[in-house]
């Protein structure tokens, strides 16, 4: 029904930038709110941030609350996770999902298969 494809993950060193974007495709016009969690070798599947499906309601962790940034584009079917002052602690596989507006997985039902981003200090 609803695809989710992540890219503008990469390599990167501390206090760096990236901006994340998230493109959905099939019934993108369903009212989705879109998430992004963040996934650690070894660790538990982590809430990063949430938008509601028209833009106007968004939610933060407080990990990267201050850093990070989410935004949508419904026009151009995307998703954006904009991260300034990237910390090594941020390395992780970055997974876009669409769904509820919630901060657990199983709010969302359609997921990304993730983009890699790493931190070096």
């Amino acid at each position: 029904q609803v695809q989710l494809v992540e890219s503008g993950g990469g390599l990167v060193q501390a206090g760096d930038s990236l901006r994340l974007s998230c493109a959905a495709s099939g019934r993108t016009s369903s009212r989705y709110a879109m998430g992004w969690f963040r996934q650690a070798p070894g660790k538990e599947r982590e809430f990063v941030a949430a938008i509601s499906w028209n833009g106007r309601l968004t939610y933060i962790a407080d990990s990267v609350k201050g850093r990070f940034t989410i935004s949508r584009d419904n026009a151009k079917n995307t998703v954006y996770l904009q991260m300034n002052s990237l910390k090594p602690e941020d390395t992780a596989l970055y997974y876009c999902a669409g769904g509820q507006y919630g901060t657990r997985p199983t709010e969302y039902y359609y997921w990304g298969q993730g983009t890699q981003v790493t931190v070096s200090s």
